[in-house]
């Protein structure tokens, strides 16, 4: 017969394991111990029908809540092999400043873009993306990996130049677990596809205004009629529940190098996502003036300007960036 040690006894056995764990990390990096999932929290059952994988885009703010592939409580997690990374780059997804803030600052985390932790219809989702690469990416004037995308988030639209001297690796704990977890929701998809859902973001060609013909007063009277009830008259978000819009302007805010420092990238987003209480009421030309309105507004600087559209020079809603011509 076989006697069971004491609990205090297998207490002190865990604590040892988990001690070990940690010590045995690579220097500069923290053990992933894998932590207990928490009970999934009673949620109404859903008013609409998801669109595929995603929430969708004609949604409210009711729908904010909603994350369909919620790793935190997938209980195929448990246990696995890379279980633990895959939370882990959720949480840094959706929390971004608090979970990696020697890489990140301001108050930008990656859901504030990517609705709904990267599921949501026309807010960017993220469902399948890592299928779609390596792709060329425009700015670097070279193809990207992944985790080449995943680092210049990291640095333009968290900021991240702000607080690190170098930029994180691909090896790099955080960019590893971002990865994990887009890899996670790009399971099933086709290797070197593009999702469906991807690109549809976009104002069509015929309706850009061209730049100048912009007009940023016209902008704000709409930011003013249209966005307060999320992003305040200061641009700087108005907290609702446990959720708050993420800055549009200002020092905390996404730095001049990131994508939503563009005027027609900034309006798509705005166009097919926004204003969350009616998306998709706004027209193109609405979306552009509001873009152009949030865009000349001061924000922090990205200090390598110089090495992005090298060979072919900044796009004209490249406003932050001198003309080279």
């Amino acid at each position: 017969m076989v006697s069971t040690p004491p609990r205090w006894l297998s207490l002190v056995i865990v604590a040892m394991a988990a001690l070990a764990a940690a010590c045995s990390a690579p220097e500069g990096t923290a053990a992933t111990v894998a932590t207990p999932r928490p009970p999934r929290p009673a949620l109404p059952p859903r008013p609409y029908a998801l669109a595929g994988p995603l929430v969708p885009a004609t949604t409210t703010m009711v729908s904010a809540w909603d994350v369909p592939a919620d790793p935190i409580y997938d209980e195929s997690l448990d246990g696995a092999p890379d279980g633990e990374m895959v939370r882990l780059g959720f949480r840094i997804f959706t929390n971004t400043q608090a979970e990696a803030p020697h890489i990140s600052s301001g108050k930008v985390s990656c859901s504030n873009c990517h609705l709904n932790a990267g599921q949501r219809e026309r807010a960017l989702p993220l469902v399948g993306v890592s299928a779609a690469y390596p792709e060329m990416n425009r700015r670097a004037e070279r193809l990207f990996t992944i985790e080449d995308r995943i680092i210049e988030c990291f640095m333009r639209s968290e900021n991240g130049t702000e607080v690190t001297q170098s930029f994180p690796t691909p090896e790099s704990r955080e960019v590893t677990a971002v990865k994990a977890y887009l890899d996670w929701l790009s399971r099933g998809h086709e290797k070197g596809t593009n999702p469906p859902w991807r690109g549809k973001n976009a104002i069509p060609q015929d309706k850009l205004i061209p730049i100048a013909k912009l007009d940023p007063q016209r902008g704000e009277v709409l930011f003013l009629d249209k966005c307060v009830n999320c992003h305040g008259s200061d641009g700087q978000g108005v907290a609702i529940g446990d959720k708050k819009a993420g800055p549009l302007w200002g020092p905390q805010s996404w730095n001049d190098g990131a994508g939503a420092a563009r005027v027609y990238t900034l309006a798509g987003i705005i166009r097919y996502a926004m204003p969350y209480l009616d998306p998709g009421s706004l027209t193109d030309e609405e979306a552009q003036h509001l873009a152009a309105f949030i865009t000349s507004q001061s924000r922090p600087s990205y200090p390598f300007k110089d090495r992005d559209y090298v060979k072919a020079g900044p796009p004209a809603d490249a406003v932050y960036y001198p003309s080279r011509k």
